[in-house]
């Protein structure tokens, strides 16, 4: 199955010059859905993988079901401010500043092997810092899933490298 042909294209957003990338339009295609689960699934299947940690909000679409099916708890990262509990904090670089996300300080145990979900790879910086929150809380980046990467220009996977990463469909982006 070719998962690209399920994603709609959005010019322009969310500002002039951005071609956004839904996947939305491949979420609600239950074969598609599925067989971008099934994916990530079989190739972390095995692996040792005690917690899912999915980046909002997209991410967690995939997330649930990627842990539930490797039989693994699911961890909710969030911009700052939104989870309930003491949390720890990463902030990376954007192209003009910078951003943070959060994770419940008790999220991971110490020794959990954790997967990383994100639904784009685009520049790496959200995924990496969402790595490095899992190693403030002791746990082990066992692998890093994407269900699209932007490839070219952005290099994002650079940020990215010593892991297993797994992207479903790549995009070249334009220099």
């Amino acid at each position: 199955m070719n998962l690209e042909d399920y994603i709609r294209n959005v010019p322009d957003f969310p500002v002039e010059g951005i071609q956004f990338k839904d996947i939305t339009t491949l979420a609600k295609v239950h074969e598609a859905f599925k067989d971008s689960c099934d994916r990530i699934i079989d190739h972390y299947r095995g692996k040792g993988i005690t917690k899912v940690a999915a980046i909002e909000a997209r991410g967690y679409v995939w997330g649930g079901v990627i842990a539930y099916q490797l039989g693994a708890g699911f961890i909710l990262i969030r911009k700052p401010g939104k989870l309930p509990y003491k949390t720890l904090s990463e902030t990376y670089e954007l192209e003009y500043g910078t951003d943070s996300i959060e994770m419940h300080i008790d999220a991971i145990e110490e020794g959990d092997k954790v997967l990383v979900f994100d639904d784009l790879l685009a520049t790496g910086g959200t995924a990496k810092a969402a790595c490095n929150l899992v190693k403030k809380a002791a746990g082990e980046v066992i692998g890093i899933a994407f269900v699209i990467e932007l490839t070219g220009s952005l290099h994002g996977r650079d940020k990215l490298k010593g892991y297993d990463i797994l992207s479903l469909i790549e995009i070249p982006v334009e220099e």
